[in-house]
């Protein structure tokens, strides 16, 4: 049995109800289908610069994007303190948070997820495939609860829907 394997069993153990269990997170989103899908950077239909800030909040907190529309976030940490960026449903975030209460050193390597050290940025390139809302959030210990969260809400019309696309998208 390899060391991998064993860590994984270990978390899954200690941690049955969720969904992230593996130790670095990778491969921990499991209703992918209901907030998205990873995007590529040569489809991005538009990039938005999102600040997390000490104060625990994100800025902005509220983004509207429409269906199909694949984003490239670039996610900036603008505080002292570690922060993270991470996509879900409102439910898999509270189950998240749970386990980072636990296991605070947890890294985040999924698409839909990233941990930023301070005065760094990254990117999550994002692809919102069904209209409704996409919650994201700030896991690290007791961020979450302080309200470091915030919303995508994707429009029910799709970006191929509209004969404009093309032209009103080309920077």
């Amino acid at each position: 049995m390899t060391f991998k394997f064993i860590l994984t069993v270990l978390s899954v153990a200690l941690v049955t109800s969720t969904v992230f269990a593996a130790g670095n997170h990778a491969g921990g989103h499991s209703d992918s289908d209901a907030i998205g899908k990873p995007g590529k950077a040569t489809n991005a239909n538009r990039t938005v610069k999102v600040e997390m800030l000490d104060t625990m909040r994100f800025n902005p907190q509220s983004i509207t994007v429409k269906q199909g529309e694949t984003i490239k976030f670039i996610v900036k940490n603008s505080g002292k303190v570690k922060h993270e960026m991470v996509l879900g449903t409102e439910k898999e975030l509270k189950e998240h948070a749970e386990v980072m209460k636990k296991n605070p050193e947890m890294e985040h390597a999924d698409e839909n997820q990233i941990t930023v050290q301070s005065g760094k940025s990254a990117e999550i390139i994002w692809q919102f495939t069904k209209s409704g809302k996409v919650n994201f959030a700030c896991l690290q210990p007791g961020h979450f609860e302080a309200g470091m969260k915030g919303v995508v809400i994707v429009g029910g019309k799709s970006v191929g829907d509209s004969p404009a696309h093309d032209s009103a998208h080309k920077h």
